[in-house]
């Protein structure tokens, strides 16, 4: 098995899962935080965007289909934008944007998913403490 660069590993849009986290952490009505005071509270949008970010290949590792650096800048900003609409709070139950989270998982991935996931399901942190999964069986 060959070792491909993740996109976390490359760049990722900082500014705007910052401002995601941000403003996940102000919301004070249908957020898990109002349940109970979390000492340690992490945001949910912060933990999309790595473990997106950590499932996908970065597009510098697909040269036969980015042989540019423009093209692979162009799709990497493709990627941002994805990642930008998956970490919005109100697109946290967005069928179309999980939808095309998972195609991209899947079309890194495949069906190899990485070992420590690969026995398991993968699950996306979505708000209201409901978990998205993505089935190793698609």
């Amino acid at each position: 098995m060959t070792y491909r660069k993740k996109l976390i590993e490359v760049a990722l849009p900082l500014d705007a899962i910052n401002k995601a986290s941000v403003r996940e952490k102000s919301i004070r009505h249908g957020h898990p935080s109002t349940l109970h005071l979390w000492w340690a509270r992490r945001p949910l949008a912060t933990c999309r965007a790595v473990l997106f970010a950590s499932l996908v290949d970065d597009p510098s590792e697909h040269p036969e289909l980015f042989p540019t650096e423009k093209a692979q800048e162009q799709e990497r900003l493709r990627l941002f934008r994805l990642l930008e609409e998956l970490i919005k709070w109100e697109n946290s139950n967005n069928q179309d944007i999980l939808a095309q989270a998972q195609a991209e998982i899947h079309k890194s991935t495949g069906d190899n998913l990485p070992p420590l996931l690969a026995k398991s399901t993968l699950f996306l942190p979505l708000p209201r403490g409901n978990m998205r999964y993505i089935s190793r069986s698609r």
